[in-house]
């Protein structure tokens, strides 16, 4: 067993760090005098992450593996079982280490997701269906979206829409023409991707054969190893090695040609871990040795694929795949609406520009029209979500709301699809450029103290997004920087200043900050 390499690094005055893994992202930024915080990046917890912390006084650290790291009374600790080196430093800021980190370690591949999933909500059947989807149920849902007002989009068909775990083929009885279904969706204006995870019913037919060829992974004995997931215990895929990854590839490509599949949801493909936790050592990948590794492995799939959605990444920063945040709860907490834009700014800060919140009221509590639901919470997180890169709708609003609620929801998707081509050009600068989307405030105005706030955001370089993130609120304090920020209410701020605005439930406050060229054109 490999010896822990240890390095201890003094922090600068007022020097913060983000990165990690993504679903840390409420505790960022790190290095705050008053906290203490130690994370292990060997366990993701069902959630992307990269071996990457950047400074906002233009620092970064890159390892090639996981390592763990502490911040405590200013001092960055860092364990690993590689090599440990000195952050790279001098570049100024943080947008200047975060540019010089990407294209040094996470370049921009120069393509990004298709067009449709920034200009149009996604809708996934999980909510609405759970281990039911039917043919006939899926093209009822498409059809109440467009019956209630709402624009055809990306329709994501979640699990169980196939024969069994790892026999990728539509079930005969629940979807008896997929090729007439994927048709009538295609007609109605909607893209659609299919769920689909790396496991393998183990006494499947499937399973015995892959375990004939060496395409599944083995424990530490040469068996078939069995994992234990949401779903029960399943044989593992071994995509980390090529004649797997092509197996798994060919399935995938067929339903492409087959029915006009347009891309997939890839689910599960957590980085590999026992139940203690950890990374499951007894776990034989062929391709890697090294925690983390299969997860990226399984990021790779996504890549040939136009419409690709990933919960759990490794190091697929700058990669043309679209993010989910981790499953939330039905919840006002840091578990549930208040981690969206603490989460996000993470995630762009580790390379993934292209995210998504969680399903608009949270994907994690089941049907939500069987738990206390709550209105207004529904409508702030769409609100939330409307000028994040991406939004997805599962629960039916529809279903779920009165007509004053759903009105201020269907008034969130307008302004989506509004601001579309405006997202799409951020979209093809993130995907050249490399940089985030959505943006903590101190990556667009770094040097005046933004670090800790978190309950604003940037969209891009000019657009400013206040969400109401508090129970019966109606208003919300915003801190604004200098320059003159028009609102979408018409009302003009000049800042620096911090202002309480009005924000009823009909309200999602965001401005956008004026050229001062402009400014001067409108004396004449």
């Amino acid at each position: 067993m490999s010896l822990k390499k240890n390095v201890e690094i003094e922090l600068l005055p007022g020097e913060v760090w983000w990165g990690g893994a993504v679903h840390d992202g409420t505790r960022m930024p790190y290095g705050q005098a008053e906290d203490a915080v130690a994370i292990d990046l060997t366990n993701l917890l069902e959630n992307s992450g990269a071996p990457f912390l950047v400074s906002n006084r233009g620092r970064f650290l890159w390892l090639d593996r996981p390592f763990s790291f502490a911040f405590r009374s200013g001092i960055l600790s860092v364990k690993s079982d590689e090599e440990i080196v000195q952050p790279s430093e001098g570049f100024i800021n943080l947008p200047g280490a975060y540019r010089q980190a990407s294209r040094k370690h996470f370049p921009a591949q120069g393509r990004m997701p298709d067009p449709i999933a920034f200009t149009a909500p996604q809708y996934c059947t999980w909510m609405e269906m759970h281990y039911e989807p039917t043919q006939e149920k899926t093209i009822a849902y498409a059809m109440e979206i467009l019956r209630n007002g709402f624009p055809p989009g990306v329709l994501i068909i979640d699990d169980n829409w196939m024969k069994d775990y790892g026999t990728w083929e539509f079930h005969a009885e629940r979807f008896p023409d997929p090729k007439r279904m994927l048709d009538t969706l295609h007609d109605l204006g909607f893209k659609v991707m299919l769920w689909v995870c790396p496991y393998v019913s183990p006494d499947s037919q499937t399973a015995r054969e892959l375990d004939k060829q060496g395409l599944l992974v083995q424990d530490n004995e040469g068996r078939m190893a069995l994992r234990r997931w949401w779903n029960g215990c399943s044989a593992v895929l071994d995509y980390t090695y090529p004649p797997a990854f092509e197996w798994f590839k060919g399935k995938l490509d067929e339903l492409v040609s087959r029915y006009g599949v347009d891309g997939f949801k890839f689910d599960a493909g957590d980085p590999s871990e026992n139940d203690a936790g950890v990374w499951a050592t007894g776990y034989r990948w062929r391709g890697s040795g090294i925690p983390n590794e299969d997860c990226a492995a399984y990021s790779r799939l996504g890549l040939h694929y136009p419409l690709s959605e990933y919960r759990a990444s490794w190091k697929a920063g700058g990669a043309p795949l679209m993010q989910r945040l981790r499953d939330k709860p039905h919840s006002w907490g840091e578990d549930g609406l208040k981690a969206l834009i603490p989460n996000a700014i993470a995630q762009g800060l580790t390379g993934y520009p292209f995210n998504c919140p969680d399903m608009i009221g949270g994907g994690w509590d089941g049907d939500l029209r069987t738990t206390p639901f709550d209105a207004e919470l529904f409508v702030r997180y769409a609100q939330c979500a409307a000028l994040f890169p991406m939004m997805q709708f599962s629960t039916a609003p529809w279903n779920v709301l009165d007509e004053e609620h759903l009105g201020y929801c269907k008034d969130a998707v307008r302004l989506r699809v509004a601001m579309g081509p405006e997202i799409i050009r951020l979209a093809g600068a993130a995907a050249t450029a490399g940089e985030p989307m959505l943006r903590p405030m101190a990556f667009e105005f770094p040097d005046d103290g933004w670090e800790i706030v978190k309950d604003q955001f940037m969209l891009g370089s000019s657009i400013l997004v206040a969400p109401v993130l508090e129970k019966g609120a109606s208003e919300r304090l915003i801190r604004f920087p200098e320059g003159t920020w028009r609102g979408e209410d018409g009302s003009r701020i000049t800042g620096p200043c911090t202002v309480s605005v009005a924000a009823p439930l009909s309200r999602l406050p965001w401005y956008r900050k004026e050229n001062p060229f402009d400014s001067f054109l409108r004396k004449f």
